[in-house]
């Protein structure tokens, strides 16, 4: 680790252990910040620190603390006040309990921190709470004091350091009341089977992967116009429709969550996909149509063939009359194939007088 600069010199206290550390922010921004200026000539547009009373700027010595009352009144507090304070963690970083890591609510995760061994003694105790945090595979419940307040830490190992991760007290969690929405729904196993799908599809990242777009973009942008050039436009998104219906909108996602990732979206997946997400119900008049299709198709089927033959037999002027016959032997099968099946319902009818034969008779 590259050295830099501590902010807080002290020592864990693991029980009769003491450990001499030093903490180093284990984080950094990477947010482009950005100064006030005068839009008319560009000019720095500055703070300034004055005194109300004096109505004149003060210096950065000159500037203390003060506690506000509920009247107004200013309470003094100087560095030595608070220095006196019967803290017991005003310098040091007292284990107070060992959980294990689960216990620990990510709502309650604050600012993180690098403990550093100060000096070459602290090695030695500074590994052994190493090695002991990592074979009990718990992490280490803590009070300190930091920036004129006591704190709650969590103790755990990063690699072969010490990191603290700073926790807000439980009474600083809001209770998230009125929060989750008021109304009932209820969520269908088909929409709960499509969200799983989009989890899939999407699934894990390498959070090393992963950058922030928009201060790259800003970046490039600052880039382009100090050396005069015109910052590239941001590009058109599609036009996306709205959808109205969660189950076409999760359709939808699942389709283009796999063509990101140049996964098969072919019919078949498409198919499948609408299976599990469509029912449709089947009507009397589908199933009505469906069984009567065939029968049609035999009957054209016999027209034609018996004209071919009468054809084939009489190529010569009597193809007309011959053809008007072949159509009446035509009419006749398709007569008797419905008589047919007419007088099977029947029989059947007659042998099992049930309420089910009268819609098999209509159907036929």
């Amino acid at each position: 680790m590259r050295q830099v600069r501590s902010i807080w010199n002290g020592a864990i206290s693991f029980g009769l252990v003491s450990i001499p550390i030093k903490l180093v922010n284990a984080t950094e921004s990477h947010s482009i910040s950005f100064r006030q200026i005068h839009t008319e000539d560009g000019g720095r547009i500055r703070y300034r620190k004055v005194c109300e009373l004096e109505d004149r700027e003060v210096t950065q010595a000159e500037i203390g603390k003060a506690y506000e009352d509920a009247d107004g009144t200013m309470i003094p507090i100087t560095d030595d006040d608070l220095a006196q304070l019967p803290i017991p963690t005003a310098r040091t970083i007292e284990i107070v309990a060992f959980v294990p890591a689960d216990r620990i609510d990510p709502l309650q995760m604050d600012a993180a921190y690098y403990l550093s061994a100060n000096g070459v003694p602290a090695a030695k105790p500074y590994t052994l709470l190493r090695e002991a945090l990592k074979r009990s595979q718990k992490v280490a419940i803590a009070k300190y004091a930091l920036r004129g307040r006591e704190r709650l830490g969590m103790l755990r190992v990063v690699d072969d350091v010490i990191a603290m991760h700073g926790l807000l007290w439980p009474d600083e969690i809001r209770v998230p009341e009125g929060v989750a929405p008021d109304t009932s729904v209820t969520v269908r196993d088909k929409e709960l089977d499509l969200a799983d799908a989009l989890m899939d599809t999407l699934g894990e990242v390498d959070l090393a992967d992963l950058h922030d777009d928009y201060r790259e973009a800003v970046e490039e942008m600052i880039t382009a116009k100090a050396s005069g050039e015109q910052p590239a436009g941001s590009p058109t998104p599609a036009p996306s429709g709205k959808v109205l219906d969660l189950m076409a909108a999760l359709e939808k996602s699942v389709r283009e969550a796999k063509e990101s990732r140049g996964e098969d979206t072919g019919e078949d997946a498409g198919a499948e996909t609408g299976k599990k997400a469509e029912v449709r119900p089947i009507s009397s008049r589908s199933t009505r149509s469906s069984r009567a299709t065939p029968k049609q198709t035999t009957g054209k089927k016999s027209t034609s063939s018996a004209a071919k033959k009468t054809a084939a037999k009489k190529p010569t002027a009597s193809t007309s009359t011959s053809a008007k016959k072949s159509t009446g032997a035509t009419k006749k099968t398709t007569t008797t194939a419905k008589k047919t099946p007419a007088k099977t319902t029947a029989k059947s009818t007659a042998k099992t007088p049930t309420k089910k034969a009268t819609p098999r008779k209509r159907t036929a």
